[in-house]
């Protein structure tokens, strides 16, 4: 009984146990998957803060550290590459992100692929974060290759940073660094894939002691003087009032150095700003003027188009006045024709007597062979003395006379 008690007992630990292992795991995974998201919002803010005083290189330490939070970010539960003998070889989150981060326009990929002095794939990683601040398009690749949930989910484990609500707060955060202007030597030690990054977290600890804390200090630090010897208290009194006064001084200086910097940001956005009023107030001045000149070349064409249009009235009177004196012309001439018909008759009677000597005088040889050529001076004499000497007769004569018919 009690050795059936007894493994009773132990297969219910032994239950627990299993259970509890697994919350662990899970309360695990979820303080890392926190502390890096809180250290790099940190690591950023550090960053923004530091561009204001000097311009961030390789050399700075804020960056290196924020390089390093970012790799440990993107390398959280990646999974390795599987071999052809089903081993597992480790993976760089470079290898995600030069397949999630090609739909990105005007890429830097292929130039860190084609890079000579850059071989190994965490290396390129490197690069990559490099270039990608320095083009201010961080964030940018961050998110496309987040919205890409089918090749993350290839390449992370469940329980990854980019596969959780982390993600988003990611992408926002990285946003802020399109502010800042990098500079960064692509054939530097912080390129080195050789070692592992590592991320210093004493900038962000910070520890803030209370009140109550610090009277109970000072009473120790009495009760340990008054036990002790006299030589003892000083040593034990002084450094925190040391520290104190040091603490004092750095932060005095640190205001000192914000309000310089804001005097001299002050004195450039005064200045920006004159000019920019400047500016306003010659646009102000050319804008009148155009609208002047507009006005002007408005009133122009105005003018232009009612003298057009006066000239085009006057083309259409005119035009109707010729229309009405064709008419009448028309009508007259009708009239005319009605009114004297005989007149008309006559004067055709006429064309038709003459148009009939005329053929006759064509049709008679005796005429031209007497007279011959009206042209010649003799003939032109001969003429005239036949008609003096009434040789010639009227055309009716001549047609009927014998004597005058030819052989």
């Amino acid at each position: 009984m009690a050795s059936r008690s007894l493994g009773g007992l132990s297969g219910i630990r032994s239950g627990g146990g299993g259970g509890g292992k697994k919350s662990l795991s899970s309360r695990n995974a979820a303080v890392e998957r926190r502390n890096l998201i809180t250290v790099c919002r940190f690591s950023v803010k550090t960053l923004i803060d530091r561009s204001c005083f000097e311009t961030i290189d390789d050399s700075s330490p804020e960056f290196n550290n924020f390089a390093a939070i970012l790799e440990q970010i993107l390398s959280h539960r990646l999974k390795g590459q599987v071999t052809w003998f089903g081993y597992e070889s480790p993976r760089s989150f470079w290898d995600y992100i030069r397949v999630a981060c090609r739909k990105v326009s005007q890429n830097c990929i292929c130039s860190i692929e084609n890079m000579e002095n850059v071989s190994s794939s965490r290396a390129k990683g490197r690069a990559w974060i490099r270039v990608a601040l320095m083009e201010k398009h961080l964030s940018e690749y961050i998110s496309t290759a987040l919205r890409d949930f089918k090749t993350t989910r290839r390449f992370y484990e469940d329980g990854a940073i980019v596969l959780g609500e982390e993600a988003n707060m990611l992408a926002g955060m990285l946003l802020g660094l399109n502010a800042i202007d990098f500079s960064f030597c692509l054939k530097g030690e912080g390129l080195d894939g050789s070692f592992p990054a590592v991320i210093d977290y004493t900038p962000y600890l910070k520890y803030i002691q209370s009140s109550d804390s610090i009277s109970s200090d000072e009473e120790e630090l009495r009760t340990l003087g008054s036990s002790g010897s006299e030589s003892s208290t000083p040593e034990n009194v002084g450094p925190p009032f040391l520290m104190d006064e040091n603490s004092w001084f750095n932060k005095c200086k640190r205001v000192k150095q914000k309000y310089q910097l804001t005097l001299e940001q002050k004195g450039y956005l005064e200045e920006l700003l004159r000019l920019r009023e400047n500016q306003l107030s010659e646009s102000v001045s050319q804008n009148k003027i155009l609208l002047q000149r507009i006005e002007d070349s408005d009133l122009a064409h105005k003018l232009e188009k009612e003298q057009l249009e006066y000239i085009i009235v006057e083309l259409q009177d005119q035009l109707k006045s010729y229309q009405s004196l064709d008419q009448l012309s028309a009508e007259v001439s009708l009239s005319q024709t009605s009114l004297d018909p005989g007149q008309s008759q006559e004067g055709d009677g006429k064309q038709d007597t003459l148009n009939v000597m005329s053929e006759g005088k064509e049709d008679t040889p005796s005429l031209l062979g007497l007279c011959g050529s009206l042209t010649s001076v003799a003939s032109y004499k001969s003429l005239t003395s036949l008609k003096s000497n009434d040789y010639l007769a009227s055309p009716t004569t001549e047609m009927t006379s014998p004597g005058l018919t030819p052989s």
